[in-house]
């Protein structure tokens, strides 16, 4: 068997390595102010998720020019009639694994209930992935999918 003085050189690299791994996975979970762009929150397992940026336009009937809001989560801003409480839904929503943009299943059986002519279309990045989903209350599916969205497209009261 080997005496301490004879595994030291042994017992040194493994510490040299062990010191060299930890300090580069501090690297990566906290990046220096200048390799990180200022729009950057802290959100996910490793600290870091783009800022969540959506434009939302929303027209009262089908087919006629809508208005379109701006935004932006992390904080909230832009020119949505309630942007803190439209980001504090869209973080409830990712806290429970939702996906609000997914559109309806096709094989989904769906009630034949007509909610209204409204239609909304949202664009732009949410929790670091594209969306373009376009939302109208057309069946029961489709209501629903809208409401689970509300504030940040309108309560219509139905």
């Amino acid at each position: 068997m080997k005496t301490v003085s004879e595994r030291r050189p042994f017992l040194t690299a493994v510490a040299t390595t062990v010191t060299t791994v930890a300090a580069s996975f501090a690297a990566l979970a906290a990046p220096s102010a200048a390799a990180a762009p200022a729009d950057l929150i802290a959100r996910d397992h490793l600290g870091l998720v783009t800022r969540d940026h959506l434009e939302v336009t929303y027209s009262e009937n089908d087919g006629t020019p809508g208005t379109t809001y701006a935004l932006e989560c992390g904080p909230a801003a832009g020119s949505h009639p309630a942007p803190a409480d439209a980001c504090a839904r869209l973080d409830g929503l990712a806290a429970e694994g939702t996906d609000p943009f997914r559109p309806v299943a096709r094989d989904a059986m769906c009630t034949q209930v007509y909610g209204g002519p409204q239609t909304a279309h949202v664009t732009g990045t949410w929790q670091g992935r594209p969306v373009d989903a376009s939302f109208k209350r057309t069946d029961g599916c489709q209501i629903s999918r809208w409401n689970t969205l509300v504030p940040v497209l309108p309560s219509t009261g139905a």
